[in-house]
């Protein structure tokens, strides 16, 4: 089960670094742009972590393809297309990127409370440190929604 998660993660970090990317080149607000560019380049290194981490217990990190992000990734496209202007698309572009973030905050946690179980210590801190930087990203995107883009897109 440990590894199945571990394998996941890695396809949910492949799609939403692609993602993030699509997302930074369609965001017109500065601000939002960087924070999407910013967490992709965090998703290279959490990528990187799982990739070490599966090696390090000879397991192969191309397995399994995360359906769940899949789906999530397919409804924030589906949401581009519907806003119209700017500032709504960049407060629907904000909302299914938080969506996104809660998937993996919830899979990082449950992939460190495992590796936590199974007592393999250096793989939950290096589970935790991404689950902080998913946090973080959380946050960076619900102060940007309370403070500019969200009023905005009221305004507009």
């Amino acid at each position: 089960m440990y590894v199945a998660e571990l394998q996941e993660l890695v396809s949910v970090e492949q799609m939403l670094g692609q993602a993030l990317s699509r997302m930074a080149e369609i965001a017109s607000h500065p601000s939002l742009k960087d924070a999407f560019e910013r967490h992709q380049r965090e998703t290279v290194a959490q990528d990187q972590r799982l990739r070490a981490i599966l090696e390090k217990h000879g397991v192969d990190h191309e397995a399994h393809t995360d359906q769940a992000m899949q789906a999530l990734i397919q409804e924030t496209a589906k949401m581009v297309a519907i806003l119209q202007g700017d500032d709504l698309r960049d407060a629907g572009l904000l909302a299914s990127a938080q969506k996104l973030e809660h998937y993996e905050i919830a899979a990082y946690g449950s992939a460190a409370a495992l590796a936590g179980q199974l007592d393999l210590r250096d793989d939950q801190r290096m589970l935790h440190d991404s689950l902080e930087e998913e946090k973080r990203a959380d946050a960076t995107l619900t102060a940007l929604a309370k403070g500019e883009i969200n009023q905005d897109a009221l305004a507009a």
